[in-house]
């Protein structure tokens, strides 16, 4: 039953089972990423701020997706190799996904249908609460380390962290 954002599997850019539910209890951030798109330095931003709270209760995912201008042309070992070599990224990504459209991954499915939101462009952030509800989704100019994005965070940081 598809209640939480924790109802959902991807499969992790490695190839592996990435059930969301691992997570469970914690934050996350999960963000639809391109190589090749204007806002492609903010994985800079996504990686300092998970390394900023990885220890309080977030994980950062990063969803490759080639929606928007074709900008994620390249295949999953292209896309992590890019983004470890260029970026540093040590946060979990997945597969390549489609997040709008018939074809997207249940994930992105679900916030449409629960919560009529869908990403404009790449970038797009959503910000899931630690019992698995959307607490905010910001859009591709917003900058991971802003302090939009970091107030919205420690306000759904777990409280025993």
């Amino acid at each position: 039953m598809e209640d939480n954002a924790f109802s959902f599997n991807f499969e992790s850019i490695e190839g592996n089972p990435m059930p969301l539910s691992e997570y469970q209890g914690k934050a996350l951030l999960v963000v639809n990423t391109a190589s090749q798109c204007g806002f492609t330095p903010q994985y800079e931003g996504l990686q300092s701020v998970w390394e900023e709270y990885k220890d309080k209760g977030l994980m950062v995912i990063g969803v490759p997706s080639n929606n928007f201008g074709s900008q994620e042309p390249g295949q999953e070992g292209e896309v992590k190799e890019f983004c470890e070599t260029t970026f540093g990224i040590n946060f979990p990504m997945t597969t390549k996904e489609d997040v709008k459209g018939e074809n997207a991954h249940p994930f992105y499915k679900w916030l449409k249908s629960e919560y009529g939101k869908t990403p404009k462009w790449n970038f797009h952030k959503y910000l899931i609460t630690p019992d698995g509800t959307l607490a905010n989704s910001f859009l591709s100019l917003t900058k991971p380390q802003s302090n939009k994005v970091k107030k919205a965070i420690e306000n759904v940081l777990p409280k025993n962290s």
